[in-house]
């Protein structure tokens, strides 16, 4: 088997594992506590539907994952842990010394966001209604933990640094190539800093709008407040695990994405988070 097939099946079963953890959340109870018209009919999830629910989220994370194993290397990006286990590491690099390196920024990155996001939180809630803080805080505890890790620790950070981020810097270097330095020989060639910077943001803000959809169910009249403090909130974390996937690798992404949720659920044991 070629390295980079391997490397594609590492990361679509990491990806994965993020899918099939969300089988875990009780989508009933979910959408019992939804603010939904009187009117409208909740359907009953099965077993049966839940795993068919799983088919989108699964293709498009192949998806990201494909466009990371083409793309990445090209424009500088990796992810060592698992190269090295898929054996692309040139100087034959084992998978604890590829991530040894990741680690403490990883953890120092999430906490960090962590303690960002709560701080922020604290500040915002002010302008939320008691009800919009019930609700989100009865979110949290539908949630559980292996969901927020494995879904939101290793499915996002697959889809939002390794698929999007990537594409992102490979587009931007592209046409900036052809902008300005059209004619030139591009084999060998590096990126800039601007265009990861660049597609570090728009990612983040990416990410950042993206949960707005569930935020949205959640509070189907939202303030300015409330919308602002989605988006910024995630877009904060979305900032420096861009860094982290630039600079460290995407494992460092993914232990700062896990440690950031170890942060927000100790804060909310404590009564400093929803």
């Amino acid at each position: 088997m070629k390295p980079k097939t391997k490397l594609f099946l590492i990361l679509w079963l990491a990806g994965l594992s993020g899918v099939l953890s969300f089988l875990l959340v009780d989508i009933n109870a979910l959408l019992a506590n939804l603010p939904l018209p009187a009117e409208v009919e909740v359907p009953f999830f099965t077993p049966v539907m839940k795993a068919l629910s799983m088919i989108q989220p699964t293709i498009i994370m192949s998806l990201a994952v494909l466009i990371g194993v083409v793309l990445a290397g090209k424009v500088g990006l990796h992810a060592p842990a698992a190269e090295a286990i898929a054996g692309m590491n040139k100087n034959g690099e084992k998978f604890w010394p590829a991530l040894k390196p990741q680690i403490v920024p990883g953890v120092l990155g999430g906490i960090f966001a962590g303690i960002a996001i709560v701080l922020l939180s604290l500040w915002a809630r002010s302008f939320f209604s008691a009800e919009t803080t019930t609700r989100i805080s009865e979110l949290g505890k539908l949630l559980p933990l292996a969901t927020r890790f494995l879904y939101g620790g290793i499915l996002e950070e697959i889809l939002l640094r390794w698929g999007v981020m990537t594409l992102l810097v490979w587009l931007i270097w592209g046409a900036a190539w052809r902008v300005f330095q059209k004619g030139q020989e591009k084999t060998n060639a590096k990126p800039k800093a601007v265009y990861f910077i660049g597609a570090i943001f728009i990612s983040a803000f990416i990410f950042g709008i993206g949960h707005l959809p569930i935020a949205l169910m959640i509070v189907p009249e939202p303030t300015v407040a409330f919308v602002l403090f989605v988006i910024i909130a995630n877009s904060v974390f979305g900032i420096i695990a861009g860094f982290l996937y630039w600079k460290k690798g995407l494992e460092s992404a993914i232990i700062a994405h896990i440690l950031t949720h170890v942060t927000m659920f100790s804060a909310s044991y404590l009564g400093a988070y929803f």
